[in-house]
């Protein structure tokens, strides 16, 4: 499902064309090095443009004003990470528990630091807008691909598997968020990489069980 911004937010027209794509592409990455060097106070789709090295007229003809730039990618930003995280999960369709958890572990954080260190700042940017309908799209996308994967643990069993799903999201999500807003340093990342998957698996083996064995066994 698409979530439609509210008309204020919305672009004036969408690439259909590589040319036009890669015009976007150009002018999102413009965005997260003017988000870096001057923050979102003094970001302006002006800046943005020359940045990206387009006119202030082609910058036009898609964002209107700069709500709706930072809106388009803040949208991109998290759809890619959804994606990522989709993809993981059904990468890991019914492997061991600590497989799967590593897996998705590894693949949400590869893609929230993908853009770093400017992707630190779209949690202002999320903070400044109107993003309910943007955020809860995402989380219900997310908690899908998370409760479908854990459905299939080869080892283990999950009796409420949507609970368990709400807390790992929200233990990943948090956890990760309150890095990159607090600090994001090289040797803070490098302890979320290696400690965020211990107490992703370390909580799901403390609520599943053993899924029984069945090999072998005949009915009668």
């Amino acid at each position: 499902m698409t979530v439609v911004p509210s008309d204020s937010l919305k672009p004036r027209k969408s690439p259909r064309q590589a040319r036009s794509a890669a015009t976007v592409a150009a002018i999102f990455e413009a965005t997260f090095q003017v988000l870096l060097s001057d923050g979102i106070a003094r970001l302006t789709t002006t800046r943005v443009a020359q940045r990206a090295g387009v006119s202030v007229g082609t910058m036009y003809q898609y964002f209107p004003h700069k709500q709706a730039l930072l809106y388009a990618v803040l949208d991109q930003y998290l759809g890619d990470v959804v994606l990522a995280v989709q993809a993981a999960c059904a990468r890991y369709e019914g492997a061991s528990l600590r497989d799967m958890s590593d897996g998705l572990c590894r693949a949400y954080l590869d893609a929230k630091l993908r853009h770093l260190p400017g992707s630190r700042a779209l949690y202002v940017v999320a903070a400044e807008l109107d993003t309910a309908d943007l955020v809860a799209d995402v989380v219900g996308r997310t908690d899908q691909a998370i409760a479908r994967l854990l459905a299939t643990a080869s080892d283990a069993v999950f009796d409420d598997v949507e609970t368990v799903t709400f807390a790992l999201r929200s233990m990943l999500v948090g956890t990760v968020q309150t890095v990159l807003e607090k600090d994001g340093s090289a040797a803070s990342l490098a302890i979320l990489r290696a400690q965020l998957p211990v107490m992703s698996r370390a909580y799901l083996v403390e609520v599943s069980r053993s899924r029984p064995n069945t090999k072998g066994v005949s009915a009668g």
